[in-house]
């Protein structure tokens, strides 16, 4: 059988390649949300969980635990600054520029509601 999606000088063995990188990317999604899930296991007291479906729609949740509104405050804003921290590690940017890009998808997301 031909591949006729291929473009001209493209090399067969690309699509393989491109499988591999893909199998490599599902098995490390699939590692991630499994060390998720055994976070939530433990002794959590505050949790967030997003969710992106088809790279646009977001679900998500929050629940916490504490003794008082200055404890739930904490663990919200400590989630928030973890989550930042991971983005920008992952962006390789400064965690400044993700939280003014967060802003200000947090200000387009308040607009079209």
């Amino acid at each position: 059988m031909v591949d006729d999606t291929r473009e001209d000088g493209d090399d067969e063995h690309a699509t393989d390649a491109d499988h591999d990188a893909g199998s490599r990317g599902d098995e490390e999604f699939a590692r991630r949300v499994e060390e998720a899930r055994d976070l939530i296991g433990e002794d959590a007291t505050a949790l967030y969980v997003g969710v992106v479906r088809e790279g646009r729609e977001v679900d998500s949740t929050f629940a916490q635990q504490a003794d008082d509104h200055q404890q739930e405050g904490m663990q919200a804003l400590s989630l928030l600054a973890s989550h930042i921290r991971l983005v920008s590690d992952e962006a390789g940017v400064d965690y400044t520029t993700v939280a003014a890009d967060a802003v200000t998808l947090a200000e387009q997301l308040d607009e079209s509601e």
